[in-house]
C-alpha cells in the first residue's frame, strides 16, 4: 500500500486538488467523505485520541476484520486520519492551520456542537472568508426538531418511507438497511462538489446544510408526488402483500415461486397470461391493472406458486417479461455481471483480508481504487502536520504532550 508521499494520482482525478478536513462520524458523513476521496479529494479525518465512533461499533454483534470494525471500514477508505484533543488550546491552532490550507469544512455532529468547539461557521469563515462549510445532520440547524437524534430508522419512521414500504401506517416495513444514510451522504458530497465548482468559477465559500430528514424525502421523490397527485388517501397504501409499492399497477412486486422468490416488474397482463399460459390472468386482460391490483396480484401469486424457476425464467424471457430472481448477499457474490462491474474489491486489514464495497461509479471505463485505510486512530498525524508545514521538532511537541496523536514510528 502507497503512503500518502508515494502515491502520484493521476491528474485527471476528478477532485484532484480539493482538500477537504472532515470533522465526520457514524455513517453519513464518513460514507460522503469516502465518495470525495475515492474521487481524488484529500480528506483529512479529525478524530478524538481514541478514535471516531465508527471504529468501536459495528452491526452484527460488532463484525470486525483485523480487529477494525465493519463500520468503519464502509465508509472511511482512501481518508487520513489526523487523532487529536481539541480540548486542549494548542489544537485549535493546528486545526485551523489546515483549515487555512483546505477548501472545504465537513461535519456531521449534532447542530451547533462544533460551535462549542470554537470551530462553528462564523468563527470559521473569520479565518478562511471562503470556505465551503458543509454541514449534515438529523433534522436541521433550527426547528423543532434539530436538537433530536437523527437515526436512519427513526427518520426512515418520520419522512413516511416505512408506511410506504409496508401498508401504511398500520402495517409498517423499514427498509433492511441505512439507505438513509448512504442517500444522505450522496447528497452531501454532491453538494460538496458543486459547491467546489462555484469556488473554481468565483472564488466564493458555500455554506451547506444537508439532512437525513431530506434525504428521505428525496429517495422518496416519486411516491410522493405520486401520492399528493392522485389523492388516494391513506387508503392508496393498502395493497396485496405481493405488490412492492402503493403505485403500481400488478403485477409489480414480488411473488414465492416452487424454489425461490421472483420479482415481476412493469409487465404487460398480455404478455404475462401468454408466459404462464393463464386463462385466469388472461381475464384481467382489458381490466384497470391498477384498480383491480389486488386481484391480478393474488392470481400472479397462484400461478406462479407451483412452478420452478427454470420453468418460469425462459417463459417469461420469451414473452419480454420483466423479472429477476430474488438473489440474498451470498448470491449477490456470484453474480455475473456484479463481478463484471468490479462491484467489490477485496484489501488487506491487519493481516486480513475484507471484502469492500466499491465506488459506485465508473469514470472513462474504471473505478476510482482502493488506496489506503488509515487503520488506526492518528495513523497519518505525522504525515498530516508535516505537509501543512509543522517542523520536525513541532510535531514532536505536540505528541509528546499529546495534543496530537500517533501510533509510535517504526
Amino acid at each position: 500500500m502507497k503512503s500518502i508521499s508515494e502515491k502520484s494520482e493521476a491528474k485527471t482525478s476528478l477532485l484532484d486538488g480539493i482538500k477537504v478536513v472532515s470533522f465526520c462520524h457514524y455513517l453519513q458523513g464518513p460514507a460522503a467523505m469516502q465518495y470525495l476521496a475515492d474521487m481524488g479529494a484529500e480528506v483529512i479525518k479529525i478524530e478524538p485520541p481514541n478514535g471516531a465512533f465508527e471504529r468501536h461499533w459495528a452491526g452484527a454483534d460488532r463484525a470486525t476484520v483485523g480487529d477494525v470494525s465493519a463500520l468503519f471500514l464502509c465508509a472511511n477508505r482512501n481518508v487520513r486520519s489526523l487523532a487529536i484533543d481539541l480540548k486542549r488550546r494548542e489544537a485549535a491552532d493546528v486545526v485551523f492551520k489546515l483549515i487555512e490550507q483546505s477548501h472545504v469544512l465537513a461535519e456531521n455532529f449534532r447542530p451547533h456542537t462544533l460551535d462549542r468547539l470554537g470551530f462553528g461557521y462564523d468563527a470559521v469563515r473569520q479565518r478562511k472568508p471562503d470556505i465551503i462549510y458543509a454541514s449534515a445532520s438529523g433534522f436541521g440547524s433550527s426547528g423543532p426538531f434539530s436538537n433530536r437524534p437523527g437515526q436512519d430508522l427513526l427518520v426512515q419512521a418520520m419522512s413516511g418511507l416505512a408506511a410506504a414500504g409496508g401498508r401504511g401506517a398500520e402495517d409498517p416495513v423499514p427498509v433492511g438497511c441505512a439507505a438513509v444514510d448512504q442517500h444522505g451522504a450522496a447528497l452531501m458530497a454532491l453538494a460538496i462538489a458543486g459547491a467546489y465548482a462555484r469556488w473554481l468559477k468565483t472564488g466564493e465559500g458555500t455554506h451547506i446544510e444537508a439532512t437525513l430528514l431530506g434525504a428521505a424525502i428525496d429517495l422518496q421523490t416519486e411516491s410522493i408526488v405520486t401520492y399528493l397527485a392522485s389523492g388516494v388517501g391513506r387508503e392508496g397504501l393498502q395493497r396485496n402483500p405481493h405488490l412492492a409499492t402503493w403505485y403500481h399497477a400488478a403485477p409489480y412486486g414480488i411473488y414465492k415461486a416452487e424454489d425461490c422468490h421472483v420479482a415481476l416488474s412493469l409487465t404487460d397482463v398480455g404478455a404475462l397470461a401468454e408466459a404462464l399460459k393463464s386463462s385466469i390472468i388472461e381475464a384481467f386482460v382489458g381490466l384497470n391493472a391498477y384498480s383491480e391490483r389486488d386481484a391480478l396480484a393474488q392470481a400472479v401469486a397462484a400461478e406462479i406458486s407451483t412452478r420452478t424457476y427454470a420453468e418460469l425464467a425462459p417463459a417469461f424471457d420469451a414473452k419480454g417479461v420483466w423479472f429477476a430472481r430474488v438473489d440474498d448477499y451470498d448470491d449477490l457474490m456470484e453474480n455475473p455481471q456484479v463481478q463484471h462491474n468490479g462491484s467489490f474489491c477485496t484489501v488487506p486489514v491487519n493481516g486480513e483480508t475484507a471484502t469492500l464495497v466499491s465506488h459506485p461509479v465508473r469514470y472513462d471505463g474504471k473505478v476510482p481504487p482502493f488506496r489506503w485505510f488509515a487503520l488506526a486512530p492518528g495513523a497519518d498525524s505525522r504525515s498530516i502536520l508535516a505537509d501543512a508545514g509543522f517542523s520536525s521538532k513541532e510535531i514532536i511537541e505536540l505528541v509528546r504532550d499529546k495534543v496530537v496523536f500517533a501510533p509510535e514510528e517504526a
